[in-house]
């Protein structure tokens, strides 16, 4: 299995969407169709903030058991 297959089909709207919220957030203009023009320290950067935000997440949700 790829490592970047989403395991729940129902998942794919959700995840691109904080996919868009953190590239917001964090300055990258990733409303564009195509996303080859960007620079993979761009991609690089979104996709580290949202695994850095799925483990806070985590990490709160564990700590408020």
């Amino acid at each position: 299995m790829a490592r970047n297959t989403i395991l729940n089909p129902n998942a794919r709207k959700a995840m691109d969407q904080f996919k868009m919220e953190v590239a917001n957030s964090v300055g990258v203009d990733y409303n564009q169709a195509y996303k080859g023009d960007l620079p993979s320290r761009d991609n690089g950067y979104v996709g580290g903030n949202m695994t850095r935000k799925v483990w806070e997440q985590y990490q709160n949700s564990i700590a408020a058991r």
